[in-house]
């Protein structure tokens, strides 16, 4: 089956959507491209023929538009039996592909109206119409696309009955990349944060926690607000920050590695309390005790597996408190790094997901 992958707006190697889905796909015997914008060219990895149509120009709305024009037209110049796209503001492209003939794959990252009440640069009054509007957008386009993809089976039952196929396909880590014999003596006394650096993804409250926690911090992603890291720089915790920038998967292996602890705090946003961040799980493959928010879906997951301690995200205090517990207890921790291992083994790998993906296309292609 000729596949293709459509995004106006994320990473060419994200891990999602081309470490994991397009080369899943690929390595099942398809002809997978993924479409990108972001002008560094053409290229060929992994089985997989990544398309370049030049780079995102301007801000949102030129990317809503004229990026978004760009990706359909390459779409339909392809000529794929299936096009499977990865941002809502692709919505209009995936109407017009499906007019055409095509096969359509609606990937769902995240729960976009509930998203939505977070977004910053919407005005907070604007936020629950604008939630709405995206919501009646989605089922209207929904209900002429073949299927859904959804990153939580949360997402999933939210789709159900609106698509002839919903499945669910987590995003749980590629255990082969993560999984090491790093012995618990041989990691240093550090904690870590890995992913995308915002004000909801809780970096306020972690780094004033840093000094009574008397932790140093391995810090790697993208900040994501303008401003932010200024800010950051000035709080007394920054002293003990190590901020590693962007890491390529081998970088991210390497801090994980080192560290005995991470971080997964995020704020109890509508979109958060429900979702299945991926650094959870991969700090649990790494073999990390871990501090998480104390959400209801993330205690089952934490309490389950005995893998750590669930705080209040927006408490630099109890963030703190949890931080020297662990430290202070290291054969606590080193237990507790253990059993999350061992549950990412059993229950959260991306092994099963992948044959959820693969079995999905099978069903469209007959």
């Amino acid at each position: 089956m000729k596949i293709a992958h459509l995004s106006s707006a994320h990473p060419r190697h994200d891990i999602r959507i081309f470490i994991k889905e397009c080369q899943s796909l690929a390595a099942a015997g398809h002809d997978v491209t993924l479409v990108v914008a972001d002008g560094q060219g053409d290229e060929t990895r992994g089985g997989v023929n990544i398309v370049d149509v030049g780079p995102k120009s301007g801000g949102r709305f030129s990317r809503m538009t004229d990026t978004v024009r760009r990706v359909k037209e390459k779409a339909l110049a392809l000529k794929p039996d299936v096009a499977h796209f990865h941002d809502p503001e692709l919505i209009p492209a995936a109407l017009a592909l499906k007019k055409a003939g095509i096969k359509v794959v609606y990937d769902v990252h995240e729960d976009l109206p509930r998203q939505v009440l977070a977004k910053p640069w919407i005005p907070a009054l604007a936020r629950p119409l604008v939630s709405r509007a995206v919501e009646v957008m989605e089922r209207y386009a929904v209900r002429r696309f073949d299927a859904v993809v959804a990153a939580t089976p949360l997402i999933r039952d939210r789709f159900a009955g609106w698509v002839p196929i919903a499945v669910d396909v987590c995003n749980y880590p590629i255990l082969e990349e993560l999984l090491n014999d790093t012995r618990w003596e041989d990691r240093a006394d550090v904690a870590c944060y890995l992913g995308g650096i915002t004000r909801i993804r809780g970096i306020g409250p972690i780094v004033e926690a840093l000094p009574e926690a008397g932790v140093r911090l391995k810090l790697a992603g993208p900040w994501s607000e303008g401003g932010l890291r200024d800010e950051m720089v000035k709080q007394q915790g920054w002293s003990l920050v190590d901020d590693l920038g962007v890491l390529d998967r081998a970088g991210v292996a390497a801090v994980l590695r080192e560290a005995k602890v991470g971080l997964v705090t995020l704020f109890p946003t509508p979109n958060y309390v429900e979702a299945l961040p991926i650094k959870l799980f991969e700090y649990m493959a790494a073999g990390l005790a871990v501090v998480a928010s104390d959400f209801p879906v993330w205690r089952g997951i934490v309490d389950d597996a005995g893998c750590g301690l669930l705080v209040d995200p927006q408490d630099p205090a109890a963030i703190a408190s949890a931080l020297k517990d662990l430290f202070a207890d290291p054969e606590r921790a080193r237990a507790m790094g253990a059993a999350g291992r061992a549950a990412v083994q059993k229950k959260y790998s991306w092994a099963a997901e992948s044959e959820k993906l693969v079995a999905l296309y099978e069903n469209l292609e007959n």
